[in-house]
Order: structure tokens, then sequence, then C-alpha cells
């Protein structure tokens, strides 16, 4: 069961809490992108450095600012860690409000992704009233491609996103 709490755009799903990132969480981020596996299954381009890291949160705190939402950090409710990002976005140039995920790697196969994907395509529906949310998947990204799938989204097609083919993975309001 999903719960949305409006008091600063947090949502708690079972195990997970979805609160915003922010600068505090930047050492937990940036130890999560100085994975080269993380980064390589990641439609956006990143790279591994703490500065590379820097600028992507930024630009997801930025996102917030500008579009009123944003990812949020993947928190275990359990224990406190932050175990990734999760949530909505749509920044200029995007094929459609798109729902993302990036965990650390500590915490691939525990399900969190689909929770937090879940929560957050909940999110887009209700919160921000669209008809249709997309996921944007880098071909070969087999663990995405599932996640995407066990949330109800379908393969749509493909396109060009800043200079590569990507997968659209999406559903309707239904």
């Amino acid at each position: 069961m999903i719960h949305i709490l409006e008091i600063m755009s947090i949502l708690e799903t079972e195990r997970l809490i979805l609160r915003p990132l922010a600068g505090t969480d930047f050492d937990d981020y940036a130890a999560m992108l100085a994975d080269p596996e993380v980064v390589d299954g990641l439609a956006e381009p990143v790279g591994t450095s703490p500065d590379d890291a820097w600028r992507s949160l930024a630009t997801f705190i930025g996102h917030r600012e500008i579009r009123g939402f944003s990812h949020w950090a993947v928190v275990e409710r359990s224990t406190g860690r932050f175990a990734g990002r999760a949530g909505p976005w749509r920044p200029h140039g995007f094929p459609g409000l798109g729902v993302g995920w990036c965990l650390a790697r500590e915490h691939w196969g525990k399900g969190y992704a689909t929770e937090a994907a879940r929560a957050a395509v909940a999110y887009c529906f209700s919160d921000l009233d669209v008809d249709e949310v997309i996921s944007v998947i880098v071909p070969g990204n087999a663990r995405s491609i599932a996640v995407a799938e066990r949330i109800g989204h379908r393969h749509l097609r493909d396109t060009e996103y800043r200079g590569k083919t990507v997968h659209i993975y999406g559903q309707q309001r239904g």
C-alpha cells in the first residue's frame, strides 16, 4: 500500500521513505555514482567523479525548484540509510513526464526500485494529474526494463535522446 503524505513532498511505502534530495545526501550520492556499473545504466549522462555527482545532485534539486517535483532520496525505513534516488523527472528536451530510479549497488535485488517507481507513478497520476508516464531506458539495461515491466510499463518506442538511442517504456492512466 502506498501512502502519499503532502507534508514536504514525502512519500512512504512499505519499506521506503521517499523524501526530497538535499545537500546532506552528497556523500552517499557521490558514493553511489562512483560505481561505473551504476552510471552505465543511466539515460542521463553523468561521470563517476565527485564533481560529476555534485552537478547531478544539484540538477535534481534545481529541477524541483523549477518544476515543483523531482527525484526523491530513497531511504530505507528500517535503517534510515540512503539507498538511491527515484521519482518524476522532465528536464528540458525530455520526451515526456518520466519516472526514473537509480540505486546504489548494495541495494540492488531488494525490490526497492520497483517499490519506489510504483509510488512515483502513483504520484504522477494523482498529484501531477498526467495521462501518461514514461521511463527512458538505455538498451541493454535488463534490470531497469524488468522494473519498468513490473510497474506496468510496456515498450512504446525507441527514440534518440542526448545523442543515443533509448527505449521509451510507459503507461497510460488507468
